[in-house]
């Protein structure tokens, strides 16, 4: 693949989970679906959909359910938008959950991506499809090396209580899945027709069912703005990530 090539996701749909209420991201979310929270003078999911036409992305289908009028209304306003990228609406009529909602999605019959609404990341979606193909997985988990360091000393025991070890505020690397996903369309023979399925139930059910689940490692940049603090961090980031907007 020559370096600037997009012709590798000419055919390959891109799925953006838009219908979760954002309950963690309270207040902001409570007259506005998190797709549409501003980061700097743009919603996120204006900043993601460029993202996905410049990658070469030419179909996006937006899951939609909380507040989903609203994001209809931006996206049908965004005639640039419109311009590069097929974009369409599928809705849930009663939460289906994370991975359910694909269930609903027709012409999902080539490997496919999927991605959380509130993404704020620089992942090379080309790499992770080439990985994903390569490893003959049914589904492809970017993962991110999260930091995690506890604030108190702890202590290590044995079965009845005593101190074996004593470790002072110590750090710990956790690998996160980043909420962006490469599919096989044989994984929608595992989801039931309007029943409820979370992502991680689904995994295991693909798991206990023999289908490889591959991941694929970015090292660049990712920000989980699911709570306020992190929302706050990206606005602090805006700047910096897209200057003058």
């Amino acid at each position: 693949m020559k370096p600037g090539d997009t012709s590798l996701l000419k055919d390959v749909p891109a799925v953006i989970l838009a219908g979760g209420k954002g309950t963690r991201l309270r207040p902001f979310t409570v007259t506005f679906p998190k797709p549409l929270v501003p980061l700097g003078d743009r919603p996120i999911l204006d900043r993601l959909l460029h993202q996905l036409a410049e990658t070469g992305i030419s179909r996006v289908i937006l899951s939609l359910g909380h507040l989903s009028s609203l994001i209809r209304a931006y996206v049908n306003q965004q005639d640039s938008l419109n311009e590069r990228l097929q974009i369409e609406t599928v809705e849930e009529e009663n939460p289906l959950g994370t991975a359910g909602s694909l269930k609903l999605i027709p012409g999902l019959n080539s490997t496919f991506l999927v991605m959380n609404g509130d993404l704020l990341t620089d992942v090379d979606f080309k790499r992770l499809i080439t990985r994903h193909r390569e490893t003959g997985a049914a589904v492809t988990i970017s993962r991110y090396i999260r930091q995690h360091q506890v604030d108190f000393g702890v202590l290590e025991t044995d079965d009845e209580g005593f101190i074996k070890g004593y470790l002072e505020k110590p750090e710990y690397a956790y690998s996160v899945s980043m909420g962006v996903y490469a599919y096989e369309p044989r994984v929608l023979n595992y989801i039931e027709p309007n029943k409820y399925l979370d992502f991680p139930n689904l995994i295991l059910r693909l798991l206990e069912n023999g289908e490889t689940v591959g991941s694929y490692l970015h090292e660049g940049f990712w920000l989980d703005i699911g709570r306020p603090e992190d929302y706050e961090k990206a606005q602090e980031l805006a700047e910096k990530l897209w200057p003058g907007s």
